[in-house]
């Protein structure tokens, strides 16, 4: 009988970060890289650019679009339910291993991903979708399980640095793999390979982290329908705290405007390079790949920068800084239309995007009141980003349908980045007492 490790044990805490390096891969390798390249391709290589669902013409990625949205809708209503139900039950592993192999198996499925067959491919993906978001609730719920206060930061830098080795590391294999092959149809089948290689790495090197994480603490009482509210009741509760926060709940409502800006780039932009380019002789696949990277890499050196900057100026300024960057990216990008113009926008992006994210949530942290109970305040940030997303996918959604083009969805984003200024303006110096 293996004994279990006490909280702050080395090998637990190691344990816990090595499951970033057994799901970052879908983040990188599906969400950003490689299946919107596979996407594309697969609607290019039938000549296709609309199928019929629901007895409308859509564009192949205002479908995706849609489906992303359906997805983040679902985990930011599963999310508070199923994390009460998990603390009663004090199983938190099950859900965690649910959500993994959910994820992980429908990534694997997405190689069956075919246009004739578009039902199945876009359940399959909101389906990896969820399960790695819904992971990802129960992963970051056993922080204050396995580590002490003062082991958070190290210990959540350590896991953030694991996932993006080794996500970068599975995508470099990936890469190599398809720019490998000579013909189009031999590179779209090496990109199904590639899900089933992501969906098998998740797998295998998420065992570790549950060799070693416990179950969870069990509460006392009866399982009841009041358990499963618990997570919205204790959301509500945040909320109301908030009203007499006035500083935390500006910054809050700053973050939601902005984030769907920052969200729907990061969702959206090698759709947008797919469809909205005039590639010419250049590869497009090869185009789109040395852009992907180039984000990755550069955004290591953005949070660097990005960092030195709030500690310069402050935090809030830094992301109003950060926010005026964001709103010429987006008017630079309108009238992006060669490739070399792209790489130009994908560095730059990089360069705040490897920041803006890490810094509004520890802004966020920073603001909080002093309180035991940071998991709920947090799970009301999770829900709050995802709510964003479901907004911002939404709009690109309805502008590509209203207009045709991915582009005039920019204009949106603008907006959405100009208000984030404003509201973060208008955050208080100071919390009232």
């Amino acid at each position: 009988m293996k004994t279990l490790l006490q909280k702050g044990d080395k090998k637990l805490l190691n344990a816990w970060a090595f499951y970033d390096w057994a799901n970052s891969v879908y983040s990188l390798v599906i969400a950003s890289a490689i299946f919107p390249i596979f996407y594309d391709a697969i609607f290019s290589e039938i000549g296709q650019e609309t199928v019929e669902v629901f007895g409308k013409d859509w564009k192949s990625s205002s479908l995706i679009f849609g489906t992303t949205a359906v997805a983040f809708s679902i985990v930011a209503i599963i999310s508070p339910l199923l994390s009460g139900v998990a603390d009663f039950l004090g199983n938190k592993k099950f859900f965690l291993k649910f959500f993994c192999y959910l994820g992980a198996f429908s990534t694997i499925g997405l190689s069956f991903f075919y246009v004739e067959h578009i039902f199945l491919g876009l359940t399959l993906y909101l389906l990896a979708l969820i399960g790695f978001w819904g992971s990802l609730v129960f992963y970051n719920s056993y922080l204050p399980d396995i580590a002490h206060v003062d082991q958070h930061d190290s210990i959540s830098a350590k896991g953030f640095s694991m996932g993006y080795i080794g996500s970068v590391i599975l995508l470099v294999i990936c890469l190599i793999m398809v720019m490998g092959q000579e013909t189009d149809e031999e590179r779209v089948e090496m990109m199904r390979f590639s899900f089933v290689l992501t969906g098998i790495w998740w797998i295998v090197f998420s065992q570790y982290t549950y060799l070693y994480l416990p179950k969870g603490n069990k509460s006392e009482g009866k399982l009841s329908k009041d358990i499963f509210y618990q997570g919205f009741r204790e959301l509500k509760a945040i909320w109301s705290e908030m009203q007499h926060k006035p500083r935390l709940k500006s910054y809050l409502i700053a973050f939601f405007v902005y984030s769907m800006g920052v969200q729907t780039v990061m969702l959206a932009a090698s759709y947008f390079g797919a469809e909205e380019l005039d590639w010419g002789t250049t590869d497009k696949t090869l185009g789109l790949i040395i852009s992907i990277l180039l984000i990755q890499l550069v955004a290591v050196g953005g949070a660097f920068l990005t960092s030195k900057l709030s500690a310069r100026i402050g935090n809030v300024k830094a992301l109003i800084v950060i926010n005026v960057i964001w709103i010429a990216i987006c008017a630079w990008a309108f009238f992006v239309y060669t490739p070399i113009q792209f790489y130009i926008t994908a560095g730059v992006v990089g360069l705040v995007m490897g920041g803006v994210q890490a810094l509004s949530r520890s802004t966020y942290a920073k603001f909080l009141p002093e309180t035991d109970d940071t998991t709920s305040y947090f799970s009301f940030y999770d829900v709050s980003e995802k709510i964003g997303i479901v907004f911002g996918m939404l709009m690109f959604l309805g502008m590509q349908e209203l207009t045709g083009s991915m582009r005039y969805s920019i204009i949106f984003l603008i907006v959405f980045f100009g208000v984030g200024v404003l509201l973060l303006k208008r955050v208080p110096k100071v919390e009232d007492k």
